[in-house]
């Protein structure tokens, strides 16, 4: 095992999840919910982090093997939880990490199950980091990360191939990148409609953004959803 090389990729990737926390801190501002800060701190503690870690660990640029992919994708997957945790816990919506990390892996796999009793009074901002962690693991962080691979030039046919189910991966386009960002340009389009549909049913923004995110605020929503605290 390269961990070197492993430490590279799963760097960068800390660097992405921090950036997509740029979203919440976009709607904090919008709504001066209070909540800028922390999720500013949150950000940052992930770009930091990944950069320091990809900088050290810079210009290894090879293939990945089945080994490592599989370890990537084990690894990648817990880095999500605990970096998604972090905008719950310095904004201080739970009461220790666990319930902030267990929110952000119910998001990330898009398991919708949640800890939070009332949601009605969770700041707007973090309930579209809630809501945008559902909608990126709808897609796939793994899927993600092969859109951004060749950008710091490795390959991720391994990494595709440890994360989709099955013994094969057929690919739709000759390079996996290509795939990938295929898929997420068909992902982004469908959401945009759908969020312009709402928009023209009556809803605001803010409202039409989140049903495709998995919203659940609304009472009408979320009543059927919630999750007693410690189970």
């Amino acid at each position: 095992m390269r961990w070197r090389f492993v430490a590279g990729i799963l760097g960068a990737f800390s660097v992405v999840l921090g950036l997509t926390m740029a979203a919440p801190i976009v709607v904090s501002l919008i709504y001066r919910d209070g909540m800028t800060g922390g999720l500013s701190f949150a950000a940052l503690l992930a770009v930091g982090a990944g950069a320091v870690v990809w900088f050290m660990n810079r210009g290894l640029r090879e293939e990945i093997n089945l080994r490592e992919g599989m370890f990537i994708v084990a690894a990648a997957w817990l880095l999500a939880g605990f970096a998604g945790a972090l905008p719950f816990y310095l904004c201080g919506v739970f009461d220790n990490f666990t319930d902030c990390f267990f929110e952000s892996v119910s998001g990330f796999t898009t398991t919708g199950a949640s800890v939070l009793t009332d949601i009605e009074i969770v700041p707007k901002s973090l309930l579209f980091w809630r809501s945008f962690t559902h909608w990126l693991g709808g897609m796939g962080i793994i899927l993600l990360s092969i859109a951004i691979l060749p950008l710091i030039g490795v390959g991720g046919l391994q990494l595709y191939r440890a994360e989709v189910p099955g013994p094969t991966a057929d690919k739709i386009k000759p390079r996996i990148a290509e795939t990938a960002r295929t898929l997420w340009f068909v992902y982004v389009a469908l959401s945009g409609a759908e969020t312009l549909l709402l928009m023209i049913g009556g809803m605001n923004v803010f409202e039409a953004l989140l049903p495709h995110l998995r919203y659940h605020g609304h009472r009408r929503f979320f009543h059927a959803q919630r999750v007693h605290r410690g189970l």
